[in-house]
C-alpha cells in the first residue's frame, strides 16, 4: 500500500508542497527568534551607551555585567564581555551623531533585525559608513548570503561597484535553500536564546502555546478557504512581528 501511495502523482505533489511549507515555517520562526535576540542586543548596547556605564561605574563594568548575566543565564553564550562590547559598538555605529540613518529606516526595520548576529558583527568590523552597511544588510537578505559570502562581497567593494545606490529593499524571507536561511536556522545564539529558565512552569508554557494556536485558528476561520490556499498564504506571507 505504501509503495502505491508514494508513486501517486497527487500524493507526491502534496508532499512537495508540505516540504516547502515546513521549510518556510522554519525560516519564519528563525527570523522571529533572531529579531527578538537582536532587539535585546540593541537595547543592551543602548543601555551601556546612554547610561555612560564606564564613566559611571568604571572600566570594569562590562566584565562585571558579563559575569552577572552569565550567572543568571548560564546556558546563554551571548553575554561574554566581548559580545557585550560588540553590542555597544553596534548601537554606537548606527547612532553616530554626525550621520543620519536613511529616511527608509522604518521600512527596513524588519530587514535590519532579520540578519544574523555574526553578519552584523562582520559589517560593523569592516564598514565605517551607515549607508554602505545598510546596503550590505539588504543584499544579504536579497541574495541569501552566508557570512563568508558577505565578507567576500565587502572585500570586493560591491557597494562602490554597484553605484552605492539603495533603491529597493527586500521584503521577503530568505530563500529556503540559501546559505543565509541555513545559518539562521542553525545559529547557536538563537538556540541559546530560546533556553527556558530553570523552574519554568509547565502550565505557563501550555498557556502560551494555547494562546498562539487560538490566535491562528481565529484568523484562519475569519476568512473563507479556497482550496486551502489561505493556510498556505498565512504561513508564507504573515507579518514577521
Amino acid at each position: 500500500m505504501s509503495k502505491l501511495i508514494k508513486t501517486d502523482n497527487e500524493y507526491k505533489e502534496w508532499i512537495g508542497e508540505l516540504k516547502q511549507r515546513i521549510r518556510q515555517s522554519q525560516i519564519k520562526a528563525a527570523v522571529k527568534v533572531n529579531t527578538e535576540l537582536l532587539k535585546l542586543y540593541w537595547s543592551i548596547g543602548g543601555d551601556i551607551v546612554r547610561l555612560k556605564a564606564e564613566a559611571k561605574w568604571g572600566d570594569g563594568i562590562i566584565e562585571q555585567l558579563s559575569q552577572d548575566l552569565k550567572t543568571n543565564f548560564p546556558d546563554m553564550s551571548g553575554f561574554s564581555s566581548r559580545n557585550l562590547w560588540y553590542m555597544k559598538k553596534w548601537y554606537s555605529f548606527y547612532s553616530q551623531p554626525d550621520t543620519k540613518l536613511p529616511q527608509v529606516v522604518a521600512e527596513i526595520e524588519k530587514l535590519f533585525f532579520a540578519v544574523p548576529w555574526g553578519h552584523q558583527r562582520c559589517i560593523i568590523d569592516k564598514i565605517k559608513n551607515i549607508k554602505e552597511a545598510v546596503f550590505y544588510i539588504n543584499k544579504t537578505v536579497e541574495n541569501g548570503w552566508s557570512r563568508n559570502m558577505l565578507l567576500n562581497m565587502i572585500e570586493s567593494s560591491l557597494y562602490y561597484r554597484e553605484g552605492a545606490s539603495i533603491n529597493n529593499f527586500s521584503s521577503c524571507l530568505p530563500a529556503s535553500q540559501s546559505s543565509l536561511a541555513q545559518e539562521l536556522t542553525k545559529d547557536p545564539y538563537n538556540f541559546d536564546f530560546l533556553t527556558l529558565r530553570d523552574g519554568y512552569l509547565e502550565r505557563e508554557l501550555e498557556d502560551a502555546l494555547t494562546d498562539n494556536i487560538t490566535k491562528f485558528l481565529i484568523e484562519l476561520l475569519c476568512k473563507p478557504l479556497h482550496n486551502n490556499s489561505y493556510a498556505n498564504k498565512f504561513i508564507m506571507q504573515s507579518d514577521l512581528n
